[in-house]
């Protein structure tokens, strides 16, 4: 019998099930996208004052929850950004744990902004901060640099959260940094200008597996740790734009950073199903040129990446 010779009551109902059916499949269809996990490029720059690209920040959004790796300058403006591009996690308030590879200024210079600005926007517990040795007197100074501000803003009219402004410091050792239900964290060393202790780290969720880089020239421990990750986020500088550097700055970024070739190698060992460029150093060079360079030495799929984009 067509749909069209049934009784109007049946047919009815018949189409009333179907449509709290398409409901149900839609409803999980949007439930299973928000439990996906998300890599959000807040920051790809670097210390040359971009106007396009704010300093680096990337945020692994899982479980519903933002993972912030490092605090370049413009993070909570950026995050912001992608709030109102659809990643509603993002919102300010929300933002309430980081990770710091380094103490480089340009990794660290929105760190008073994660700090303060979510907590005048109604953020109610202390921020968690997770880095290496010497993370903690950065928040110390900080806290001390703006007493002023604090002091006026918990004792005057202004209405305030009690514990926002407040910063939770772990300084890590390389291993596991941190796991809840969504993730797990673990911090590897990874060799970058004479710092002590500079850390890249690799995120598991329930879904994938993510893995950060933050600066460094190539290592063996990078490699280790993607083991055929879903994404590499790795920073990258143009070969053809460092040979007409100055000698001696020829000396400190090979020493600090990672050529496009060298890139490449390190990526056809490490075999991510997706290596994202950011951090990116062009120094004259096209974006174009610098991914080429890239994918002159590794075939597999390569984006270079811009303040904002989701993978």
């Amino acid at each position: 019998m067509s749909a069209l010779s049934l009784p109007g009551a049946i047919l009815a109902m018949l189409l009333a099930a179907q449509d709290a059916s398409d409901i149900a499949d839609e409803a999980s269809r949007g439930s299973s996208a928000a439990d996906t996990t998300r890599v959000v490029l807040l920051g790809t720059g670097n210390p040359n004052p971009d106007p396009d690209r704010s300093g680096p920040a990337v945020a692994i959004v899982a479980g519903g929850h933002p993972y912030l790796v490092d605090c370049g300058p413009g993070v909570v403006r950026r995050a912001e950004a992608a709030r109102r591009k659809g990643v509603e996690v993002l919102e300010a308030s929300k933002l309430d744990i980081v990770f710091l590879t380094h103490l480089h200024s340009d990794h660290t210079l929105g760190c008073p902004d994660l700090l303060l600005s979510p907590w005048v926007t109604d953020r109610a517990s202390p921020l968690r901060v997770y880095g290496p040795p010497g993370t903690r007197a950065l928040f110390d100074g900080l806290l001390a640099a703006y007493e002023a501000d604090i002091r006026n803003r918990t004792t005057g009219l202004q209405p305030h959260e009690e514990g926002g402004w407040r910063a939770e410091v772990t300084e890590i050792d390389p291993g596991v940094a941190y796991e809840d239900e969504h993730v797990r964290v673990t911090a590897f060393l990874v060799p970058h200008d004479g710092w002590a202790s500079a850390y890249g780290y690799r995120f598991e969720t329930a879904d994938r597996t993510v893995v950060v880089s933050g600066d460094t020239r190539p290592s063996d421990a990078v490699v280790e740790a993607c083991r055929g990750c879903d994404v590499l986020v790795h920073e990258v500088y143009s070969d053809a734009a460092f040979a007409r550097l100055p000698v001696e700055w020829q000396r400190y970024h090979a020493d600090a950073h990672t050529s496009a070739s060298e890139l490449a190698r390190l990526a056809g060992r490490a075999r991510p199903r997706l290596l994202v460029l950011y951090h990116q150093l062009f120094w004259g060079a096209s974006e174009e040129e610098l991914l080429a360079e890239v994918k002159r030495g590794y075939d597999g799929e390569t984006v270079s990446a811009h303040d904002l984009d989701v993978f």
